[in-house]
């Protein structure tokens, strides 16, 4: 093995943090490698109001560059759990691939319908890659679906000046909004957590229906309670 990449360190604080650097650091170059100080960076997640310490991530008694986003297996992470620099990622992830494929794609001689097939399969993965996971507002669904039809129009060879309705665009290549895709993909996700063991780590976090809740008259709230479990 000449170099090992996407390595990620995680705890609940920088001193931690600081520990397990120095530990990966000391055990790498026993082995031969050597640790980039250059390409080290570290992102502080801030999900809870808790202040946070002041001291600064080192390796080596050199300062560690802090980052806002973490780029981590193709997806986009936020310090504040937010998904909207992955959202924009996987959108231009999405464009590069159609413009490799725009030679097909942008073909009259090739039939709607198999424009259509080709771009299921090569182009809107690319897009919803990790959407599983997101927690989508209806702001990033919107951008979504405003890049897809700029393809499937492009593809077609309209524009919005043609006053051709998204649904008939949508019939002619056989795409479904993606919106029902993020869908698929949320609840196929759902479907392989449910069915992982209870102590399996997935669960942890995971909200689940609270039992033996007493219910009053009229229509039932829906009440949930957290199931957070540790390492």
């Amino acid at each position: 093995m000449l170099f090992a990449d996407d390595v990620v360190l995680v705890d609940d604080s920088r001193t931690g943090v600081n520990r397990k650097l120095e530990l990966w650091r000391q055990t790498l170059e026993s082995k031969g490698f050597r640790f980039s100080r250059t390409k080290t960076e570290y992102m502080m997640c801030g999900f809870s109001t808790s202040r946070c310490e002041e001291e600064e991530v080192s390796l080596d008694g050199q300062v560690v560059p802090r980052k806002d986003t973490f780029r981590y297996f193709g997806s986009m992470l936020q310090e504040d759990g937010g998904i909207d620099e992955d959202v924009n990622h996987r959108i231009k992830a999405g464009w590069m691939k159609w413009r490799q494929a725009s030679g097909i794609l942008c073909d009259k001689r090739v039939s709607q319908k198999l424009k259509g097939k080709f771009y299921k399969m090569a182009v809107r993965p690319a897009m919803v890659y990790g959407a599983e996971c997101w927690p989508t507002k209806r702001r990033h669904v919107q951008q979504l679906g405003v890049a897809e039809m700029r393809m499937l129009r492009w593809m077609c060879g309209h524009t919005r000046k043609d006053r051709v309705w998204n649904d008939d665009l949508r019939d002619r290549v056989g795409v479904a909004p993606i919106e029902g895709k993020l869908v698929q993909h949320r609840l196929r996700w759902f479907g392989h957590i449910h069915r992982r063991p209870l102590e399996a780590p997935v669960h942890s976090g995971r909200l689940k229906r609270a039992e033996n809740v007493k219910i009053g008259r009229g229509r039932p709230n829906l009440t949930w309670e957290e199931s957070v479990k540790g390492d």
